[in-house]
């Protein structure tokens, strides 16, 4: 699910990994890998950063959100593209799950080239602004708090900011990113795009179609339970609470 909050650790680890319910093992990192995990962080913070005040000053002058999309696509599919490194810092640095990570990743990279950049007609719509407003937002906040926490240096505002603007921003993003492919879905049925139509050589077929609707379906069981799942971190973190899982 592309807006989740998810504690992957794929920026870090350290902390995340300590307020994971499972144990994990203590690994050492070197001070390149420490120093190659600091800059990647900045440069991400950096990034959405630039992102936003591109969204701000473009909404200031134009004072419309018609062309916006397109003023800031090149960077947006740089950063978020960007990102796919995080699942090798899973498997490679921080040792956590590749699984929740990989998804996160590839869900947003999805919205990103195969629904906004594949679907022009829908750049404009108001669903996708709100996306990029919660994705922005939630990305300078998740990458400062991974910044500060490779330093050893976590101002209260951003660690409590990290567990509190998801209340919001989570739902707000699913409902932008459901309603923008939904808007897709049109356009999509008429081109027939990535479609594979019988017959061909390989006898298979794929409607691209039918595919963003399991998409879409698929947030009604994701949604609920990573969204729990951050208000127990939330608690876990802010309030010390303890959970202890019950065995089967």
């Amino acid at each position: 699910m592309a807006s989740s909050e998810e504690d992957g650790g794929a920026g870090n680890g350290s902390l995340e990994e300590k307020e994971s319910g499972k144990a994990a093992a203590p690994r050492r990192r070197g001070s390149v890998t420490t120093a190659w995990l600091i800059f990647y962080n900045i440069t991400m913070t950096a990034g959405w950063l630039v992102l936003a005040i591109a969204m701000v000053r473009f909404y200031m002058e134009k004072g419309t959100h018609k062309g916006l999309y397109k003023n800031i696509q090149k960077t947006l599919k740089f950063f978020q593209t960007f990102a796919l490194l995080e699942i090798i810092h899973c498997a490679v640095v921080v040792h956590t799950s590749m699984l929740v990570t990989g998804v996160q990743v590839s869900s947003r990279i999805f919205m990103v080239w195969f629904i906004t950049h594949s679907v022009k007609q829908i750049q404009n719509e108001d669903s996708v602004i709100l996306f990029l407003v919660v994705w922005t937002v939630t990305e300078i906040t998740r990458y400062s708090f991974y910044t500060f926490n490779m330093l050893n240096h976590m101002p209260y505002f951003i660690k409590w900011a990290r567990y509190n603007f998801f209340i919001i921003l989570y739902p707000a993003g699913v409902i932008g990113e459901l309603l923008t492919i939904y808007a897709a879905l049109p356009y999509v049925k008429r081109s027939g795009m990535f479609s594979v139509r019988l017959p061909n050589k390989y006898n298979v077929s794929f409607d691209y179609y039918y595919f963003l609707l399991i998409v879409m379906a698929s947030y009604i069981p994701l949604f609920p339970q990573l969204y729990f799942h951050m208000l127990r971190q939330r608690r876990k973190v802010l309030h010390g609470e303890v959970f202890v899982e019950k065995d089967d």
